[in-house]
């Protein structure tokens, strides 16, 4: 294991005024997005959408890194060039979704556990070979009545240290996502207590499993209301317990942080990306924090391409945008009033 070189790519993937574009959708997520936009989700629509994303001039300003899909990482642009190999000439690091998905949890009624562990090592070894330089792995926790069990966390937990292991003997940074959902009407203090204990119990299994902590980025979710509770938490509450859970939970040697959107409205997303690290910049915090963020990011550039090749630079435009204003948020500089004039 090379951990020098983990390290470097680490720290690259949190670089100051950037953060990470998620567009590792699964088919089924990608046709329900597709369908938002009366676009047929075919191979070769889904290539070009793409296309558009990876070759927007300029995406590496704000853009450190792009999760892509298997079928993604094998695709090219239509001048033959492998989509991975055009992100590194933009200066942002290609990286992979490697599990297989999240499946009913045997014994526990309602929960789920995320699968894709038998034959990830030699997955990993063919994904390095296309150029992918880090991994991603996404396990979902569900608030609700005596939800989460102790079980499931435990299993979610193992299976990330699991992975994030393997990833690291394979020469990639594994991103350790432990997703706390938003749907529901619980409160933040509710989703505080389950995210601290959550984030305990992986740091926990990654320890027993001797990952190095300084070669991976956590994308945990931000500790926010549920999606349907009466009252939700406003912008400086969500800071202020998000960053409480972060100091009792990620050690120090965790080089970034990088937040995902979890369901939070692309304005919304970069208000509390933005309140947590103006807290964190006071408090000393020893991590990057930023955003890894895919609809937030996308959901303004799927809109105005539409389908259609002549609205590429627009959408374009707008992705950009986008990052531009979460990169900003990133290094607490953002403004509301910077969505007007963007």
């Amino acid at each position: 294991m090379n951990t020098e070189k983990l390290q470097a790519t680490a720290r690259m993937m949190v670089a100051s005024g950037k953060g990470i574009l998620a567009m590792d959708e699964s088919h089924p997520t990608c046709k329900k997005r597709f369908d938002q936009i009366g676009v047929e989700a075919t191979e070769e629509s889904r290539r070009l959408y793409r296309q558009m994303l990876v070759t927007a001039p300029g995406l590496g300003r704000h853009v450190s890194a792009a999760i892509l899909f298997d079928e993604t990482i094998r695709q090219r642009t239509d001048d033959g060039g492998a989509f991975a190999g055009r992100l590194n000439a933009a200066g942002i690091v290609p990286g992979i979704k490697v599990d297989r998905g999240v499946k009913p949890l045997a014994g526990c009624e309602g929960e789920k556990v995320t699968e894709g562990l038998d034959g990830l090592r030699e997955r990993l070894a063919e994904y390095a070979g296309l150029g992918a330089r880090f991994a991603k792995w996404r396990a979902v926790i569900a608030i609700g009545g005596a939800l989460p069990s102790a079980v499931c966390v435990r299993a979610n937990a193992r299976a990330l240290a699991d992975y994030a292991a393997l990833c690291q003997e394979q020469g990639l940074v594994p991103i350790v996502e432990p997703e706390v959902l938003m749907d529901g009407g619980h409160t933040i203090e509710r989703c505080f207590e389950v995210t601290e204990s959550v984030q305990r119990a992986v740091f926990s299994e990654l320890a027993a499993r001797g990952v190095v902590l300084e070669g991976i980025v956590l994308k945990p979710n931000m500790v926010v209301s549920g999606a349907a509770c009466a009252a939700r938490a406003d912008s400086a509450r969500v800071a202020e317990l998000t960053l409480r859970c972060l100091k009792r939970t990620v050690p120090a040697a965790v080089p970034g942080i990088a937040f995902l959107s979890g369901g939070q409205g692309d304005v919304e997303a970069t208000a509390n990306l933005d309140a947590i690290n103006r807290l964190a910049a006071g408090a000393g915090a020893p991590w990057r924090i930023t955003f890894s963020y895919g609809r937030a990011l996308q959901q303004c550039a799927l809109t105005a391409w539409g389908g259609e090749a002549s609205q590429a630079q627009q959408a374009q435009q707008a992705l950009c945008r986008r990052a531009r204003l979460n990169g900003a948020a990133s290094d607490g500089a953002y403004e509301a009033a910077m969505e007007a004039a963007a």
